[in-house]
């Protein structure tokens, strides 16, 4: 893969890429999640557990097991990785209906696993919108805009912050790439601008919104089991 003069080098490492934001290098996961080596830190935005449960109290036929799914995933991810700490950027869950017992206990028994991981939560609207943060998943809770090393942690992109690069979920991204003919497909990606990265949504079910990146913007969309730079 060819570099621009002045553009981080990208590195693939087996199904993830290797590249540099603010000035730290991260792990991009095909899980779609970032992982931070330096801080033995793990970034993730958008699990909205619960969702099949809120679905369902609603009448809606959904698939069960997104939330084990979810779980697992996360599981394996810091297997692979060692992290030492999780941050969540918002909408850990979906909703109060969410909060359905059997959800509730399943993210007990899997955070009793993982006891000795940090975890933090950055305040979502879905997580703002729940009578209180379940104690099931034992994480220290921070507004918005809490920095943290170089970057300012978020759920909402935003055009103002505290001068740190912002990490941010909220939009679950993704891009359409087009082939011959009329063939397109819609991915998942990564989207890092000068100044604020955008995770795609690490949760089953949540679905996806196109974005419109800028020239000078880098992305890395989420391909199956590997993560691909496009731009």
């Amino acid at each position: 893969m060819a570099t621009l003069i002045g553009e981080p080098a990208t590195r693939r490492v087996g199904a993830s890429l290797e590249t540099e934001i603010a000035g730290e290098r991260v792990e991009l996961l095909p899980e779609k999640a970032m992982y931070w080596p330096h801080e033995r830190t793990l970034f993730v935005a958008d699990l909205h557990l619960g969702k099949a449960a809120h679905f369902r109290a609603e009448a809606v036929p959904v698939p069960m097991g997104t939330t084990r799914e979810n779980l697992a995933r996360l599981a394996r991810l810091l297997k692979r990785t060692d992290a030492e700490r999780l941050v969540i950027l918002g909408d850990l869950w979906h909703s109060q209906q969410a909060l359905a017992p059997a959800t509730l206990e399943l993210v007990h028994a899997w955070r009793t696993k993982y006891s000795s991981l940090e975890a933090v939560l950055v305040m979502g609207n879905h997580d703002a919108k729940l009578d209180a943060i379940p104690k099931a998943f034992a994480l220290r809770v921070e507004d918005e805009g809490v920095v943290m090393g170089p970057f300012e942690l978020r759920h909402h992109p935003s055009d103002q912050g505290t001068g740190a690069y912002r990490l941010a979920g909220h939009i679950h991204p993704s891009v359409t790439l087009e082939g011959k003919g009329r063939d397109s497909l819609r991915l998942p990606c990564f989207w890092f601008g000068e100044s604020q990265g955008v995770l795609p949504a690490f949760g089953e079910l949540t679905g996806t919104a196109r974005v419109h990146p800028r020239p000078s913007d880098r992305v890395f969309v989420v391909a199956g089991s590997r993560v691909m730079a496009v731009s």
